[in-house]
């Protein structure tokens, strides 16, 4: 039996949960966490831990000779430094476009003339109502960083064969970082 493709499932039949019960037990800056008590399709009930997020973005930014502006930065949830595209919050009810502009800038210091919408994840729908939109940022201008008063980052450029040497050695593991560098090199005939 091999994978399905996305016409095979319009005939599954849709399998919805059904929300009896809803609680939020904590409110943020960034996130929300949600406790929820759901009907399951077989009747019985469960729990469902929801993290509600408002949705962020991420940009490949290209410079002229085609290598990437990454970012390095200490990430305290996984008590590491991690190396990843730069990225940022959306604001609530902000244009994902301008968002990508601002975070490009706040995080690398660079201005694109040129952008492109590479599409959107859901990074971890297990938990998170998270979507993160992704970009592409060409016909870059150099200037200062400006990041928040809470981070500290560095900016690295990688050419493509370092960027894949640094996902298959374990290096860059940050998934929004990964997709979107597969996607914009096969935008871009292979990076």
């Amino acid at each position: 039996m091999g994978f399905k493709n996305n016409e095979d499932f319009k005939e599954d039949p849709v399998v919805e949960e059904v929300p009896l019960e809803s609680r939020r037990i904590y409110e943020g800056r960034i996130l929300n966490l949600r406790v929820d008590t759901v009907r399951l399709p077989s009747g019985g009930t469960a729990i469902r831990e929801v993290v509600e997020h408002r949705g962020a973005v991420a940009i490949v930014p290209i410079l002229d000779d085609g290598r990437v502006a990454l970012v390095r930065q200490f990430r305290y949830a996984i008590g590491a430094v991690s190396l990843e595209i730069p990225a940022g919050t959306l604001e609530p009810g902000e244009d994902p476009l301008i968002c990508a502009r601002r975070e490009l800038e706040e995080e690398t210091g660079y201005q694109a003339a040129r952008w492109e919408r590479l599409g959107a994840i859901w990074p971890t729908p297990g938990y998170s109502t998270e979507e993160i939109v992704l970009f592409i940022a060409r016909d870059l201008t150099p200037g200062p960083a400006q990041p928040e008063f809470d981070e500290t980052l560095s900016v690295v450029t990688m050419s493509w064969p370092e960027i894949w040497a640094a996902i298959d050695e374990g290096r860059l593991r940050d998934a929004k970082s990964i997709v979107a560098l597969t996607w914009a090199a096969r935008r871009l005939g292979g990076g």
